[in-house]
C-alpha cells in the first residue's frame, strides 16, 4: 500500500466511521500529507506500512523549526491517529509515534469578552438593513446557545423547538445534542425568519437553514468571520475576536453566575469533562466570593 491509498482509505474511515466533518478530515488529511511531502523532498523511499520512528524524528525535528509547541503537538496527535488507522486495518503493528515525546505546552485559556463587550458589539449592527437583523439573531444565537461556527450556519429550521424552549444541534462527529434557548433570542429569531427570511428568494437546497446570504445560500463560516471582525473594529475592542470568542464567553458567564460544570458540558457538546474545565479560569475574587458563601468555615 502507497501513501496514496493510505490517505484514501483513511478519508473514508474518518468520514464513514467515525463520521467527522469535512474540516476535521481535510486537518487529519494534512498531517499525513506534510509527511509525505517531507519524504518525498528528501527521497526517502518508505511507505506508511514501514515507516520506522527514524525516519518520524527526523521529519518531526524538521518540522519543529517551523511551527511552535503547540502545533507540533497537534501534528503528532494527528499522525498517531492515522497510524492507529493502519493498526485498526491490521495493516501494522505497531505505532512509530507511540516513541515520540510530546512537546510541553502551557494550557491556553481562552479569550473571553465581557456582557458589557458583547453587548457593545451587537449594537454596533446597523438593524435598518435586512443584515442587520440576521446579524443580530445570530450574534444572539452565538452567544445564548455557545455554537460552534459550524454548528451555527448549520443551523435548520426543523431544529428549532421554540415551544419547547430547546434548539437541535448536531455537532462533532454528527452528535445530536439539545440546547436550551432564552426567550429574547427566540423573539430575535423570529424576527429575522418572519420579516427578513420569510420575503428573501431562497435557492433551491437551503430553504431549511436559518441564516441565509443575500442570494438565498446558506451563510458561510468565513462570513461570520468576516461579519464579527467588522462589528469588534466598529465597537473600538482591542483584542481578537472570533465567533469562538461567543462560545467561550458563553461557557465562561455560566459558571461564573454559578452553573454546573456538568450542565455547560452538556450544553457545549464535550465529550470530556476535562474539555469543559478549561473554562474554571476564573478571577480569584470570584473564587473568594464561592468560598464564603458555599464553605462551612466562611467568616461569621
Amino acid at each position: 500500500m502507497d501513501w496514496k491509498a493510505a490517505l484514501t482509505d483513511y478519508q473514508h474511515y474518518l468520514k464513514i466511521e467515525r463520521g467527522l466533518s469535512h474540516n476535521s478530515i481535510t486537518s487529519y488529511s494534512n498531517d499525513v500529507k506534510k509527511l509525505f511531502n517531507y519524504l518525498t523532498a528528501n527521497k526517502l523511499n518508505s511507505n506508511p506500512l514501514t515507516l520506522d520512528v527514524k525516519l518520524l524524528q527526523a521529519f518531526i525535528y524538521q518540522t519543529a523549526k517551523q511551527i511552535n509547541e503547540r502545533s507540533q503537538a497537534r501534528l503528532i496527535s494527528g499522525l498517531r491517529n492515522f497510524f492507529d488507522y493502519l493498526i485498526f486495518e491490521n495493516y501494522r503493528e505497531n505505532n512509530p509515534t507511540d516513541l515520540l515525546e510530546l512537546p510541553k505546552i502551557g494550557r491556553k485559556l481562552p479569550d473571553t469578552l465581557s456582557e458589557s463587550d458583547i453587548d457593545l458589539i451587537i449594537n454596533q449592527i446597523d438593524l435598518s438593513s435586512p443584515e442587520g437583523e440576521r446579524n443580530r439573531a445570530m450574534l444572539e444565537t452565538l452567544y445564548s446557545c455557545g455554537l460552534r461556527v459550524s454548528e451555527l450556519v448549520n443551523l435548520k429550521i426543523s431544529d428549532l423547538f421554540f415551544e419547547e424552549g430547546f434548539i437541535r444541534v448536531i455537532g462533532k462527529g454528527n452528535k445530536q445534542r439539545f440546547v436550551p434557548i432564552n426567550l429574547s433570542t427566540i423573539k430575535y429569531i423570529y424576527i429575522y425568519t418572519n420579516e427578513i427570511r420569510s420575503k428573501m428568494s431562497v435557492q433551491k437546497g437551503f430553504e431549511d437553514y436559518v441564516f441565509l446570504n443575500r442570494r438565498g445560500k446558506q451563510l458561510t463560516r468565513n462570513m461570520v468571520f468576516i461579519i464579527i471582525k467588522k462589528l469588534v473594529q466598529k465597537a473600538g475592542i482591542d483584542k481578537k475576536v472570533s465567533p469562538h470568542t461567543f462560545r467561550h464567553s458563553f461557557a465562561t458567564h455560566l459558571l461564573e453566575n454559578g452553573a454546573d460544570l456538568r450542565a455547560i458540558q452538556q450544553m457545549l457538546g464535550h465529550e470530556s469533562i476535562t474539555t469543559t474545565e478549561i473554562y474554571m479560569h476564573l478571577d480569584k475574587s470570584f473564587l473568594q466570593e464561592v468560598m464564603q458563601k458555599y464553605h462551612p468555615r466562611k467568616e461569621t
